[in-house]
C-alpha cells in the first residue's frame, strides 16, 4: 500500500507504473495510517527474516545492498526487457551453510521437539540407558544345505538311480513337404 501510495504522489510521469503495480496483489502492511517510502515499507515487511517468503523486485540500488545484508531474500531486476534473478548473497550462503551443519533442524525446533517429547513421556533419562540385548541368531545357512550324495565303486550310479533319457528325434517331415510344394509350383 506504501508503494501505491508513493507512486500516487509522484504524479503523471509514474501513472504507467501506478497501473502495472495495481493489477498485483497488494499486500497490508503496518504502516497504513501513515504510509512511508516504498523501500522502507519493504524493508520493514522482510525485516523478521522474511517470514512471508517474498521476493524482492526493484532498480534501486540502494534498496538491493540493503537487501543483500538480510539472508533468504530473493533480488529480482530487469535488464534490458528481461527479468533476471540475482545470485544468492554471500550472506545467504552462509546462512544456508549455517543450516546444514545443523542438520536443517533450527534451534527453536529442536526445542519444542524436546519439550513434546517430555509431555509425552518419551524423553530418555540420562541415568538410565538402555542395553541393547543379543538375539539368538538362527542356525548356519551353510549348514541347512542337503548333503552330496557319494558314488559308489568305480563311479558307476546305482540303477535305481539311473534316470533314462528318451532320444527326441527331430521331425524332417516339414521340410520334405516344403520342398515337394515348391517342386510343385515350378512346374
Amino acid at each position: 500500500r506504501c508503494v501505491l501510495k508513493e507512486l500516487e504522489s509522484l504524479g503523471k510521469a509514474l501513472y504507467g507504473a501506478k497501473l502495472i503495480a495495481q493489477r498485483f496483489q497488494v499486500r497490508s502492511c503496518s504502516h497504513h495510517k501513515d504510509p512511508v517510502s516504498g523501500s522502507a515499507c519493504l524493508l520493514s515487511m522482510i525485516e523478521e527474516g522474511n517470514p512471508h517468503h517474498f521476493f524482492i523486485a526493484t532498480q534501486d540500488q540502494d534498496l538491493a545492498n540493503k537487501v543483500k545484508k538480510k539472508a533468504g531474500i530473493p533480488l529480482l531486476f530487469i535488464i534490458q526487457n528481461t527479468m533476471v534473478l540475482d545470485k544468492p548473497s554471500p550472506k545467504s550462503l552462509a546462512f544456508v551453510q549455517k543450516l546444514q551443519m545443523n542438520q536443517l533442524v533450527p534451534e527453536h525446533q529442536k526445542q519444542s521437539i524436546v519439550q513434546l517429547k517430555e509431555k509425552e513421556g518419551l524423553a530418555q533419562q540420562e541415568g538410565a540407558k538402555r542395553r541393547k540385548r543379543k538375539r539368538a541368531g538362527g542356525p548356519n545357512p551353510l549348514s541347512c544345505l542337503k548333503k552330496k550324495k557319494k558314488k559308489t565303486q568305480e563311479g558307476q550310479e546305482p540303477a535305481a538311480e539311473k534316470k533314462k533319457r528318451r532320444k527326441r528325434n527331430r521331425n524332417r517331415v516339414k521340410a520334405e513337404a516344403v520342398q515337394s510344394v515348391q517342386k510343385n509350383e515350378e512346374e
